[in-house]
C-alpha cells in the first residue's frame, strides 16, 4: 500500500508536509546521500542502502511528490538530486542535518563510496 505523503506547490511548503516527507528512514537517508552527492541514480541508493529497487524507486516517488527531489532520466537510469527551487530553510535543514550526523548515514555513504570505485557499478 502506498501512502502519498504531501504533494507541494514550488510556492509554499510547511514545516509539517516537509518533516512527513523526512519521516521515515529510507526516505531520509535517501535525501541525505543525495545532499552529500550532488546526485545519486537509483542503482546507486539500492547499493547504499542496500534494498531492492522497488522500494527505494517507491520512496523516491514519494520525494519527489513531495518536491523535495527533482529527476532526470539519462539512458535507462534515472538520476535524482534535491530539487533546485527547495525553500531555504529547507534547503539548510537537509545540508546541515547531513553534515552533522554523518553517523546516522556513514555505513550508506561507505558503501556508495566502494560501489562508485567498482567497475560493476551499474551506472
Amino acid at each position: 500500500m502506498i501512502f502519498h505523503i504531501c504533494e507541494l506547490s514550488n510556492v509554499f511548503m510547511s514545516p509539517l508536509q516537509f518533516f512527513k516527507c523526512l519521516s521515515d528512514d529510507t526516505r531520509l537517508k535517501s535525501l541525505m546521500l543525495i545532499a552529500e552527492s550532488g546526485e545519486l541514480c537509483v542503482c546507486d541508493l539500492m547499493e547504499a542502502l542496500n534494498l531492492e529497487q522497488p522500494k527505494i524507486s517507491r520512496h523516491l516517488a514519494e520525494l519527489r511528490k513531495c518536491e523535495l527531489l527533482r529527476d532526470e532520466r539519462r539512458g535507462k537510469w534515472v538520476y535524482y538530486r534535491l530539487h533546485p527551487e527547495l525553500p531555504e530553510w529547507a534547503n539548510k535543514v537537509i545540508r546541515e542535518s547531513s553534515q552533522h550526523n554523518k553517523s546516522y548515514f556513514e555505513e550508506a555513504l561507505s558503501r556508495l563510496k566502494t560501489s562508485k570505485i567498482s567497475p560493476s557499478s551499474c551506472c
